[in-house]
């Protein structure tokens, strides 16, 4: 599959998602998003830009917890979006699947846990990133046209939203406030 997407810093998430409701947004998903990436130890992946992640969905209502190990490919900028393949699939335990991929060799390489409100409009997926840490980012994903309807209803500006990765985003946080960012629970832990 091709994940098509762009990102931006959201100044005031409750009246952006307020704007998606009234446009027809439907919410699908409102918890903790646990992101562990993998690697070998020597770094083989990431020299070439590829992810092993181990996702973990945590409802806020208390539904059930979701797990997904995905693969994603290098990443690129196609008319100013960012593109990537992305292969994904559901597991039914991350505890497990976790050491399945120790016992492999496989090390943590990035946490990112945060808080996220995840809607459907359209043919977009819209969600919200909020980090222990961080700007609140907003991720659009979908195809181009999809994406662009989207940003023209958050009411943020479309030269807002960028083909950035998040280490971008996390640079220009520090720089304009000073303070470390933490994307992981253990991040502002250790701070």
């Amino acid at each position: 599959m091709l994940e098509v997407e762009l990102k931006a810093v959201v100044e005031d998430a409750d009246v952006t998602r307020q704007r998606l409701v009234a446009a027809g947004a439907r919410l699908t998903f409102a918890g903790r998003m646990e992101d562990r990436r993998y690697d070998t130890p020597d770094g083989r992946f990431a020299r070439r830009d590829v992810v092993i992640r181990l996702r973990v969905y945590r409802p806020t209502d208390g539904g059930p917890v979701e797990t997904f190990l995905d693969w994603k490919g290098a990443s690129s900028s196609d008319s100013g979006y960012k593109v990537r393949d992305e292969l994904s699939t559901d597991v039914g335990d991350a505890g497990t699947l976790a050491a399945i991929l120790d016992r492999l060799g496989f090390v943590v390489t990035r946490e990112v846990d945060r808080e996220i409100w995840q809607y459907k409009l359209g043919a977009a997926m819209v969600r919200f990133e909020q980090y222990p840490r961080m700007d609140v980012l907003l991720e659009v994903e979908g195809s181009p046209d999809a994406i662009e309807d989207a940003i023209a209803i958050t009411g943020i500006p479309r030269s807002a939203f960028s083909d950035e990765r998040l280490l971008d985003f996390v640079a220009r946080y520090e720089e304009r406030t000073g303070l470390d960012a933490a994307l992981s629970d253990r991040e502002l832990a250790n701070a």
